[in-house]
This record gives structure tokens, sequence and C-alpha cells, in this order.
């Protein structure tokens, strides 16, 4: 897998949903934060206002993409100043796709919205860059993937066919992946830009990015890793250290770890085997790691991984990589 791709394979669980409502004025409706949830919001026909927690509300147009990557609370409206309606989001599974018309009696605005279940003990720090609200406004002939994604997941939920379950998953996985991409390859003048968006864009150090999530079981050094991002030793290390937040050994051994975790938790694969696919030359090597990071021996977190987060919240103090 490519890092995007590998990153978002690791943090979802359960299935995305999505529903297309036709709002009609006047309209006010308060989204709650959802811990352990990424949203998103696509207008597709129409016009509102976006009120964000914090900060000036933001008015949306027709083919505008919001999404809202930590579950923060916020409220979408035909006018910043009419009457605000709490949403009931339920707390169980919902449907995969779903229509609805809400509102008065107005002129309508057509939203198509959703959302992504991720584990909160799993985010990785790409996510957590992001800012609370990230606006993509429409642009024409900017971003054609994700305006055809867009175009295609609306068309199948007002009129879903055969096979309508799985399409609708796909699409939403696919809008999500669009989404991030099409962020991290904005200039974004109007906005901070994280490090790890310029981590993402940096040809070197998304090159040993890339190597890292390729091949985690490889015995990489920070020699071998500058050699991917043609750099050399000193340089590389200082400047993945810089726009990643970690040095180059502290990334690889919380990815490898990381791993190891879901593997534990989503297979049946005996211990030596998950070893090896990590880096680890022993299953008495990596228990140690593992129960370092996680507190816990590798079959017991098995065992409990139920009630256990699986994967730690990246460290910030340097850490080093085990010996494969």
């Amino acid at each position: 897998m490519d890092l995007l791709s590998d990153v978002i394979a690791s943090m979802r669980v359960g299935r995305a949903n999505s529903v297309r409502v036709e709002w009609r004025a006047p309209w006010g409706h308060s989204f709650p934060a959802a811990a352990g949830s990424a949203g998103f919001q696509v207008v597709l026909q129409g016009s509102c206002w976006l009120l964000p927690p914090e900060g000036e509300p933001i008015a949306l147009s027709v083919g505008d993409v919001v999404f809202l990557p930590q579950g923060h609370p916020y409220v979408l409206a035909d006018s910043p100043d009419s009457a605000i309606a709490t949403a009931d989001c339920g707390d169980g599974e919902r449907e995969l796709f779903a229509s609805a018309v809400m509102g008065g009696d107005g002129p309508g605005t057509v939203l198509l919205g959703g959302g992504y279940r991720l584990d909160p003990s799993r985010l990785h720090p790409i996510l957590r860059s992001l800012p609370e609200v990230v606006h993509l406004p429409a642009r024409l002939g900017h971003h054609p993937e994700l305006r055809a994604a867009v175009d295609l997941l609306g068309a199948e939920i007002d009129r879903p066919r055969a096979g309508a379950d799985l399409l609708v998953s796909s699409l939403l996985d696919m809008l999500l992946l669009l989404i991030l991409r099409t962020w991290f390859d904005g200039s974004h003048e109007h906005c901070k830009v994280d490090n790890w968006a310029r981590a993402l864009t940096d040809p070197s150090i998304s090159a040993a990015l890339d190597a890292i999530h390729r091949d985690p079981a490889a015995p990489w050094t920070v020699e071998s890793l500058g050699r991917e991002a043609g750099l050399s030793r000193a340089a590389f290390s200082r400047r993945f250290t810089q726009l990643v937040g970690q040095p180059p050994l502290g990334y690889l051994t919380w990815w490898r770890l990381g791993t190891a975790a879901h593997l534990l938790r989503e297979s049946d694969a005996p211990l030596g085997e998950i070893s090896a696919r990590v880096g680890y030359g022993s299953e008495f090597a990596f228990a140690n790691a593992f129960k370092r990071e996680y507190g816990l021996a590798p079959g017991k977190f098995r065992r409990e991984s139920c009630r256990l987060p699986t994967i730690s919240a990246l460290p910030d103090a340097a850490g080093t990589a085990p010996a494969p």
C-alpha cells in the first residue's frame, strides 16, 4: 500500500454511511461532537452556511466539500440567523445510505453528508494534522476526480439500483481518500500548512515514508532510509524529524507495533508470523517491545482486544527501531 491508503486502512472501523438531504428554508441543524468519527458535507444544490464552534461562518455553494476530520460539533443552516435544531444521530449502526427531506417549505438546498467511524486510539498524526474544518471550494476545472466521485455517490443514493450497497460503500471509501489527497495537494494559502502536509509533498521524505509502509519488516536503518530519500544520513534524519515530528527509527517502531496490534486484533496469525511481518527476528524480542508499548503481552492483548485500543498515540520522545 501507499502511505495514505495504509494510514486510512489502519484507522477505519465498521463501515461508512451517507445521507442525501433536501433542506427547505428556513432550517438550521446542529450536529454534536462525535468522538471516533470523521464527517463530510457536499452541497449538491443551492447554498447554505456552516457555523463552526469557533471562527466565522463559512458560506457554502454548489460543489463545495467540507470535511470534519476530528468529529467536532458544527451547525449547518440556510442563514447564520436561522433557529437551530439538534440532530439526533442515534447510537447504533446507521444505514449505509438514505434520503430525506427536512426543514420548512421555502427554497431548497440539497446536501450529501456522511461519516466514517475511526478508532480514536489509532489516529495517525496525518489526520490530527488537519484543521477542524477542511473546506474545499468548488472551482471550475479543479479536482475533477473528487467532483466525479461526488456526482456518482449522489446519483446512486438518489436512485439506488442493483449493487448499490457495494457501490456506495466503495464510493465512500474513494471519497475519503480523494478529499485527503485534494487537501494535501493544495496550496492552502488561506491557512497554516502543517509539517505532515509538507512531509507528504516532500519527494525525499515521502519516499522514505512509503518505504516504511511498503515493507515495515525490512531491516531499515537511518542510512538505508536516507538512501531511499536520496539524502545523506544526517540531512535525512534532520529533515524527517522536523517534518514528521519523530526521528526515522522512532516512527518506524511506532508503525511496526501498531501494525502488529492490528494483526493481533484482526487476524488469527500466530505470534511468530506477526513478529516476522513487522520486522522482529524473534517472538521474545517482539513480545518485549510490544509490552513496553502497550503494557500487555501480545497474547493477552489479543484476548482482550475488544476492550483495548489497537495502536498507541505517536510518542513525543525519540524512539529506536527493533533489531530485525
